[in-house]
């Protein structure tokens, strides 16, 4: 372990280290946004779709707890968190390059489970080598150039498709059958994204060696070697749950709750929007691809208004406490979703009046497909303002039991803690991809849109759980930098 004080860092060296997080979100932005439709190119049926998102929460649950005790335990020629960060962007690049030209759902699933897994050997490495950089006067800066780099990658991701196709690149689907090319080239640019970023970081960026690398390296040996530490990973997060603070006993339950319901929205808003606001409940129909690549549009609207939040939440927080502003937060986003089923059209009053604004102020430039609003004059309220309310949610949802867990255990065992936080995302995640599909075309009649419903409910359970947990979660103060760091740590573990 490094001991020293670390140093100041420039400003270019803060933002060459966070610069990997573009990339890497931008991919992640490609998947969450496009994957159900890719899926149902190549044949899936929509009740299927849970199921076949199932990559994502087992390789979280596995990989993460794996890679980070091998990370933490290791020291190369290269580094010690470098090597892992490369090596899932390596792999994961392959993964996003080949996923929208397989021929068979089959093969695209298993593309998804190798982007995942690289993906989780990439993320968790990359958070720590950046918060091993920073030191306690930095830390505003550097996580909020961290939080402007993940929602950089993920805007990009979410105009990329309608970007392409107000650039003449095609949309056809054949009838349905194929991935179109705005899919295709969006993630060949994902592909450029990622390998660019994470390579300029690994070239502009050194890391801290151990102070004592004999004395690292004896430690890590009688731990056991990789084995050990994993073992050893596992055994942490066991006796974790036995010693578990009751005000983490009281939040599983808000994360059930909350981590039941949103694989609905990576799920089914893309389908949803489709269908609804652009009606094309199929692939085949006409404006299918159209619609389905607004659920990219749909995330920005969410990001941006989770990157506003991140500098709100102190000043909520010190007003209603963390528990009231979790419960309240969980409430604005469940009614987002709720709204939903009752709106067609994706833009608003507001949002059409903001895009002819820019569409007059960028006469030069005219993107009609990103620009176009497909909403009756006389609309107020559309999916994208519903999107903002979910954004209030999900800034919540990724700091705030950060935090709280950080004010009721130890320091030292946080990193354990943090394992289980994780475990708290990851298992609701998979009990919500093994059961939504045997009452997809019952209880939801088939309808996306009320799965995005449902996902409401959840967040409105989960917004009463949140009265239950314990004062002892209350801080006394929350700095802009925990809750940005809290974000970044939040983002790695809920994309897995």
């Amino acid at each position: 372990m490094n001991t020293k004080i670390k140093p100041m860092l420039s400003f270019w060296q803060i933002w060459n280290m966070s610069f990997g997080f573009l990339g890497i979100q931008y991919g992640f932005g490609l998947q969450q946004a496009n994957l159900s439709p890719i899926f149902r190119y190549l044949g899936a049926e929509e009740s299927k779709l849970a199921v076949l998102w199932l990559a994502g929460p087992v390789t979280g649950l596995l990989i993460q707890p794996i890679i980070g005790a091998i990370s933490d335990g290791t020291w190369t020629r290269f580094g010690r968190r470098k090597p892992f960060f490369l090596i899932g962007a390596l792999t994961g690049s392959v993964a996003v390059m080949l996923m929208p030209y397989s021929p068979f759902l089959w093969m695209a699933v298993g593309l998804f489970w190798i982007l995942d897994a690289s993906m989780n050997t990439a993320m968790e490495p990359y958070r720590a080598m950046v918060g091993d950089k920073l030191n306690d006067k930095q830390r505003t800066l550097g996580f909020s150039v961290q939080t402007f780099m993940i929602a950089g990658g993920q805007i990009a991701a979410g105009f990329m498709p309608l970007l392409l196709l107000s650039l003449g690149v095609s949309d056809d689907t054949q009838n349905g059958t194929h991935i179109p090319d705005i899919v295709k080239y969006s993630f060949i640019i994902g592909v450029v994204a990622m390998m660019v970023t994470m390579i300029w970081t690994n070239f502009t960026t050194d890391e801290y060696p151990p102070d004592n690398l004999e004395e690292f390296r004896a430690e890590q040996a009688a731990k056991g070697g990789i084995g050990g530490r994993i073992v050893h990973a596992f055994t942490d997060i066991w006796e974790a749950v036995a010693d578990m603070p009751k005000a983490l006993r009281r939040i599983w339950w808000v994360k059930l709750f909350t981590w039941y319901g949103l694989p609905f929205m990576w799920q089914h808003l893309s389908n949803s929007i489709a269908r609804h606001s652009f009606n094309a409940p199929t692939t085949d129909s006409p404006n299918y691809a159209v619609g389905s690549a607004h659920g990219g549009i749909a995330f920005i609207f969410m990001n941006v208004t989770t990157v506003v939040m991140a500098f709100l939440i102190p000043t909520v927080v010190k007003l209603i406490g963390t528990r009231l502003t979790y419960a309240v937060f969980l409430l604005i986003g469940g009614l987002g979703f709720i709204s939903m089923l009752f709106v067609n059209n994706f833009y608003g009053t507001v949002d059409v009046t903001v895009f002819n604004g820019l569409r007059s102020a960028l006469t030069a430039v005219h993107f009609p497909y990103v620009y176009e609003a497909f909403a009756p004059s006389d609309t107020t309220f559309g999916v994208a303002d519903c999107m903002v309310l979910v954004g209030i949610a999900w800034s919540a949802i990724i700091t705030i039991p950060f935090i709280m867990t950080t004010k009721v255990v130890s320091p030292k065992r946080i990193g354990v803690y943090m394992g289980l936080l994780n475990a708290f995302i990851c298992i609701p995640q998979i009990m919500n991809n093994l059961t939504a599909g045997t009452y997809f075309d019952s209880l939801l009649k088939g309808d996306p849109r009320n799965a995005l419903v449902l996902c409401g409910i959840c967040f409105i359970l989960a917004a009463a759980a949140c009265l239950f947990i314990t004062s002892d979660v209350e801080p006394k103060y929350i700095a802009e930098a925990d809750v940005l760091e809290a974000e970044t740590r939040g983002v790695t573990m809920s994309e897995a």
